[in-house]
């Protein structure tokens, strides 16, 4: 028999209760989102019941904290009736709907900044984006006190700064990272898709292209230079119309740049398709 679906607006209350289920012996796993959920998302909840989770957290919070001044917060899409419904057919347990203000409570002064990993890609775009993530996610941790977290990867370089955080300050949690999920066309899964228009997301296709061809190029040739093969990709993404903001090849645990391009290196793109900046990345 399916459990009846919780939902939780009060971080207090929800701890209250994530405290009582991990007393009784239930694993608890926590997907954090940020709602306007879609495959992606639902799929980080189906690999937190694969693991073997009692209890599936699923936060739904649009955080202020890591968007930037010149950002998409105030348009950033949002249905909390469609999400609590995507979370109960999906299997999900409990929903948390907080709001920034019994987040983030008057006169708020404390933050979390990883420095190393959060430096470079997104970080050095975006500032203070990472400081937001990695305060937002501590204290969802700390809310749920989950024995699992589940991430996409996607979201690359924050998996990686979530990792390092948990490492770095104790916390109690494992960190599984999920694959990403794409459309028909390749296209990474993502809220921001709904920005699109027909013609920009066919040219955004290029980014998952560029990232199979440039797998299938280290699977038949091996080791290649990075400089010259970034080069082509550069050009691919400029001739779908996409404004380059960065492609880079890392090495997949470090995020330290990489001078070749090789099995077990990471490319990450971030473009411009129009007015929305979209992301993609694989491991080679």
């Amino acid at each position: 028999m399916a459990k009846t679906l919780k939902t939780f607006a009060d971080p207090q209350k929800l701890q209250k209760w994530c405290a009582a289920r991990r007393q009784a012996g239930a694993k608890i796993a926590l997907v954090p989102t940020m709602g306007y959920l879609h495959e992606g998302h639902l799929s980080l909840i189906a690999a937190a019941k694969r693991k073997g989770a009692d209890e599936i957290v699923v936060s739904v919070f649009v955080n202020p904290v890591q968007f930037g001044p010149n950002e998409d917060y105030e348009k950033y899409p949002r249905d909390e009736k469609a999400d609590l419904a995507k979370c109960r057919a999906a299997g999900a347990t409990a929903v948390f709907f907080p709001t920034p203000a019994n987040m983030y409570l008057d006169g708020h002064s404390t933050f979390i900044t990883e420095e190393t990993l959060a430096a470079g890609l997104c970080g050095a775009r975006r500032p203070g984006h990472f400081r937001g993530v990695c305060t937002v996610v501590a204290k969802l941790f700390n809310i749920v006190h989950p024995h699992l977290a589940v991430f996409g990867q996607k979201d690359f370089q924050q998996a990686a700064v979530i990792r390092r955080m948990v490492r770095d300050l104790n916390f109690d949690v494992k960190i599984s990272v999920a694959p990403i999920v794409r459309e028909p066309s390749g296209l990474a899964r993502s809220s921001r898709n709904t920005y699109l228009s027909d013609d920009e997301r066919a040219r955004a296709v290029a980014l998952s292209q560029s990232l199979a061809r440039a797998r299938a190029d280290v699977a038949a040739k091996g080791t290649m230079p990075w400089r010259a093969y970034r080069a082509k990709i550069v050009k691919v993404l400029e001739k779908a119309g996409l404004v380059v903001d960065y492609v880079e090849a890392v090495d997949a645990e470090t995020l330290v740049p990489a001078k070749s391009l090789s099995k077990g290196v990471a490319v990450l793109l971030a473009v411009w398709c129009g007015k929305t900046r979209l992301i993609d990345n694989a491991v080679m």
